[in-house]
């Protein structure tokens, strides 16, 4: 019973609410326009990497936690963090080996859970 109180449930609640709110906006854009989900995955990392390198999102992550940094726009936004503290340590060429970097996890990650999804699923193609 003690887990319970040590809960910080407005944090959860925020966390719901912001990554709900990403997923919707995607959710929109595949329902509503002609993007394909490639294409709208790399808007949101895109996104995620002009509001971290602006310093923006920092204020989304402390607001959600998880909710802002589990997305792909939260992915972007350590891309971006990384390459500005690699750029700032190492020059010009910390722009491309910071981010990934920092991000070699998320990486990893995708790269794995991709294939095991690509062996599971059946693509299909989006009509026009």
């Amino acid at each position: 019973m003690e887990f319970f109180q040590t809960i910080d449930w407005s944090l959860m609640l925020r966390c719901f609410i912001v990554g709900g709110l990403i997923c919707v906006i995607g959710q929109i854009l595949i329902d509503k326009t002609k993007l394909t989900s490639a294409r709208i995955l790399v808007l949101f990392v895109t996104l995620g990497v002009i509001l971290g390198g602006l310093g923006l999102y920092q204020y989304v992550i402390d607001f959600a936690g998880c909710g802002a940094t589990v997305p792909l726009t939260g992915f972007g936004a350590n891309l971006a963090k990384g390459a500005i503290t690699e750029v700032q340590n190492s020059g010009l060429l910390g722009a491309f080996v910071g981010g990934v970097k920092v991000a070699a996890g998320g990486i990893a990650a995708a790269i794995f859970f991709g294939y095991l999804a690509s062996i599971m699923a059946k693509p299909k193609i989006k009509k026009q």
